[in-house]
Order: structure tokens, then C-alpha cells, then sequence
């Protein structure tokens, strides 16, 4: 997926490590309780229309997930972009910034899609790889068909254009398009914003 450009480190952060440990231990819930204890229908997020909404639901639907493959890519991702970051950052601003970029995919999704329940760490990694490409915005990767190598800024436009493409299309691909971009925007507003804090204290140094 990566080129020469880009060598992820072979050990996980401390909080993308638990992270991983946190939403393969949920996984494993739901393949084993969800036909008794409703696992999925219970944690996972309702939009307000529902009457099916708990507040709680705002942070549970993070760590349950649909399939093998959805987690599998969702972990994938998550340590190929929070690593690098979480290095940068340190362990407390990474976690807020997964956690708020989480809270804000699911509040988008809550409020401008109808039912549920909608599950996935989707939404706080598209947040993170917003601040990959803010960050790191000429790292090339390789996403398989594609023959040539994307830069991360690039590549973030593409995933973009596909959820504002599957959200305002009504698309039915079971995809929760308006999540993504909830996260999406997030991650952006909160590396601009922290971006400026950077700025008016190094204005402030004698």
C-alpha cells in the first residue's frame, strides 16, 4: 500500500495498541453474544428520529463492526496512520483527537441519517487520516488497482469525494457516508485549530 516514502514502524503505540486489543475484543462479543444479548442492536448508534437513541451509543458504536473485513481494513488503517501520529502527538492528544473525531462522525450520522444501528471505527479514522494528510501531505501510497503511487493529501480528496458522492446520492451500500465525513471534518477543524494554538504561543516567546 505504501511506497519507499513511507516505512510505518513494526511496533504499535500504546493506544493504537489497545485500541486494536479494545475493538477485536468487542468483535469477538458480538460473534459469540449477539444472538442472546443483542450486542450489535444494543451499542450500536440509532439516529435521533428512532426513539431508539441512547447517549452512551456515541462511544460504543466506535468499537463494534460488521464483518472480518470491516474491522480488518479499520484496524489496518488505524495503525498505519495512528501510529505515526500517535508517536508525533503523544498518547493523551492522540486519544482525544480519535475520541472527538469518533464522537463527531457519530453525531453526523445520528442527525442526518435515518435508523441504525450504524457501527464502525470508520468515522475516527477518516479523522486521523485527515491529520495524516495535513501532516504528511506528499507521502506517496499504493492503493490497489490504481498503478501509480497517490500522495496522502490526494488521497484524502478521493475518499472525500466517494462519501459526499454516497451520501448526497442516497446511495444504498450500506456505508455510512455522512460518518466519515463527520470524522473527516473534524479531523481537519482540530488540526487547524491546534495548528493556531501552535502559532499564537510561538508569537508569545522572547
Amino acid at each position: 500500500m505504501f511506497n519507499n516514502s513511507f516505512r510505518p514502524s513494526q511496533s504499535s503505540t500504546p493506544i493504537v495498541l489497545n485500541l486494536i486489543i479494545i475493538n477485536a475484543i468487542c468483535f469477538v462479543a458480538q460473534l459469540v453474544f449477539d444472538s442472546t444479548w443483542g450486542i450489535t442492536y444494543r451499542f450500536g448508534l440509532y439516529s435521533i428520529d428512532t426513539g431508539l437513541f441512547k447517549p452512551y451509543q456515541l462511544v460504543t458504536h466506535m468499537f463494534l463492526h460488521g464483518g472480518f473485513l470491516h474491522i480488518l481494513f479499520n484496524m489496518y488503517a488505524l495503525w498505519l496512520f495512528g501510529s505515526m501520529l500517535e508517536r508525533q502527538w503523544g498518547p493523551k492528544k492522540f486519544l482525544i483527537f480519535y475520541l472527538v473525531c469518533g464522537l463527531a462522525a457519530g453525531l453526523a450520522q445520528m442527525f442526518l441519517v435515518s435508523g441504525g444501528p450504524a457501527i464502525g471505527a470508520s468515522g475516527a479514522i477518516m479523522g486521523l487520516l485527515a491529520a495524516f494528510a495535513f501532516t504528511y501531505p506528499n507521502i506517496e501510497f499504493y492503493i490497489i488497482p490504481i498503478p501509480f503511487a497517490i500522495k496522502a493529501k490526494y488521497l484524502v480528496a478521493i475518499y472525500a469525494a466517494i462519501d459526499i458522492f454516497g451520501g448526497f446520492s442516497g446511495s444504498q451500500d450500506s456505508v455510512a457516508h455522512f460518518a466519515h465525513l463527520g470524522g473527516l471534518v473534524m479531523g481537519f477543524i482540530l488540526m487547524l485549530v491546534w495548528k493556531d494554538n501552535n502559532r499564537s504561543k510561538n508569537n508569545f516567546k522572547f
